[in-house]
Order: C-alpha cells, then sequence, then structure tokens
C-alpha cells in the first residue's frame, strides 16, 4: 500500500507541540505502545509471505483439484479435454504447452537418471499437441512414483515460482495490488498462461487497464480489479473447458466485495458448487 501523505500531519503535530508538550508527549507515548496480537496477525503482508503463499496455493488447489491440500497434488496427472494433453502437478504443468517439458527438465538438471528422464524425447515431440505419443499409462505411473521423490517436488516448486507466481506477484505489485490482487494475477496466469496474447494473462491485464487505472496509476484498486476479473471472465467463457467461472464468482469476487484486499482469514468461498474455508 502506498504510503499517505504526512507533511500536514507533522505541521499540525509541531503547532500542538508548542501549545501542550506535556500532553502530546503522553499521547505520543500511549501511540507508541505495541499494537494487540490480533492486530499484528492483521498486518498487511503480499503473497510472497509463506502464510499467504499457501492459502493462495489453496485457494487454486479448491479451483484445480476440488481439495485444499495442495501438496498432494504433486503426483496429480491426467488429461482433462482440453487440448493441451496431459495437465499434471501442483499448478497443472501440461504435455502440450511446453512447461511440463521444462520441469521435468529442470528436475533431470537437479537429479540426472530420474525415472521421468527417459521421456524428454516423448515430450519434445508432443509439445504443442494433445498427444500421449511415447507416454502414455507408463508415463502416468512414472509421475506418480517421481512424486515421492522430495526433489521432484522441489522441481515442481521451483517451476511455478519461475514461470507463474513471481511474474504475476512482481507484476502485481508493480500495479499497486495488495495481496488479494497478486492472487487474482497469480490465479489467471496459472490458468491461461504468460504472454501477451489476447487470451493469455498479459492480454487480460491489457483489456482490464483500457477499463480502469491500476492504483499505481492513481485508480481506485477494487475498481481496477473488478475489471481484470471481468476481462478474465470474456476469456474463461472462449474456452469450453474453463466455462465455469465460479472461481471468479463465487471465490475471487467474493473476497473483493468484502473488501478483503490484504487477503486475511477467515476466508469462505465456492468453487463449482462446493464449499471451502480457511480460518487462519
Amino acid at each position: 500500500m502506498r504510503p499517505q501523505p504526512r507533511r500536514a500531519l507533522r505541521i499540525a503535530l509541531a503547532a500542538v507541540l508548542v501549545a501542550a508538550p506535556l500532553t502530546v508527549a503522553a499521547t505520543t507515548a500511549a501511540q507508541a505502545a505495541p499494537a494487540p496480537a490480533a492486530a499484528l496477525r492483521l498486518k498487511a503482508v503480499g503473497l510472497e509471505d509463506p502464510h499467504k503463499k499457501d492459502i493462495a496455493m489453496q485457494l487454486v488447489s479448491s479451483a484445480e483439484n476440488s481439495s485444499l491440500d495442495w501438496k498432494a497434488q504433486y503426483k496429480y496427472i491426467e488429461d482433462i479435454k482440453d487440448g493441451r494433453g496431459y495437465t499434471a502437478g501442483i499448478i497443472g504443468f501440461c504435455s502440450g504447452t511446453g512447461d511440463m517439458l521444462d520441469l521435468v527438465q529442470h528436475y533431470t538438471d537437479l537429479k540426472p537418471g530420474n525415472v521421468l528422464a527417459k521421456y524428454l524425447p516423448a515430450l519434445k515431440k508432443v509439445n504443442g499437441s494433445d498427444s500421449h505419443a511415447g507416454l502414455g499409462s507408463a508415463f502416468e505411473r512414472d509421475w506418480a512414483a517421481a512424486a515421492k521423490d522430495s526433489v521432484f517436488q522441489q522441481a515442481q516448486n521451483d517451476e511455478r515460482d519461475r514461470v507463474y507466481f513471481n511474474p504475476a506477484v512482481n507484476q502485481a505489485k508493480a500495479d499497486g495490488l495488495r495481496a488479494l490482487g497478486q492472487f487474482a494475477y497469480y490465479d489467471a496466469i496459472v490458468m491461461h498462461g504468460p504472454g501477451n496474447s489476447s487470451d493469455s494473462f498479459g492480454g487480460i491485464r491489457a483489456a482490464a487497464m483500457k477499463k480502469a487505472r491500476t492504483p499505481a496509476q492513481g485508480g481506485d484498486e477494487a475498481t481496477y480489479l473488478k475489471a481484470f476479473l471481468d476481462a478474465r471472465k470474456v476469456v474463461m467463457k472462449k474456452e469450453q473447458a474453463h466455462s465455469d467461472t465460479s472461481r471468479v464468482d463465487t471465490e475471487q469476487l467474493v473476497f473483493l466485495n468484502a473488501k478483503n484486499f490484504d487477503l486475511n482469514p477467515p476466508l469462505k468461498w465456492k468453487v463449482y458448487g462446493d464449499s471451502y474455508s480457511i480460518n487462519s
């Protein structure tokens, strides 16, 4: 959040100090007392805060996997028939969009000879398509086996942060958005991918900025976020696999309407009709 102007406050305070130093000194001392624990817990932090990042992962997992247990999704793999081949792992790495290939390559760099390394040639061939050629049930079994390896889990975390989380949070901060806006960007880039095409995260942001100014441009945060979520829904409805917009309507818009810009618990929302909550 941008700091508020304090020059006028300092001038007024100086005048009062001259007139009544003892009274102001006592008031200042009271203001300096430690804040209650509850207030400290509500201190605004960004999505890079470990607790807020865990909340973000639970929110994404509720939409992607119908579960808040995002750490159980390292082993997840299936073809959801969206034209992207296999979707797998904690944020839905896809065999048809290149990020699964990058993930397995990163895993192999960290641990040569791992159980998925032999699939690199096949992943290169199917990139850009929905084909399972050279993958299939054997690949699915080996993915589940690799998911038990802490090195593969770290590789998934690394690629999530490099491709999706860090770019989304950094752009949101540059746009003057707090944790809710940072999450809205992250959830959008996970589903639509980075880039500047009209159907990607960059295109959604560009469409929103035609409707409203970002806080960094002097705009109202709620107005801009509403424009961003509206622009995202337009893109979601273009694709059958993503046409259910409840992760916006009954999740992110719920938080926005409550003006919970810092994404502080308790949080209650629905996705695809299922109810979820995070209490602390």
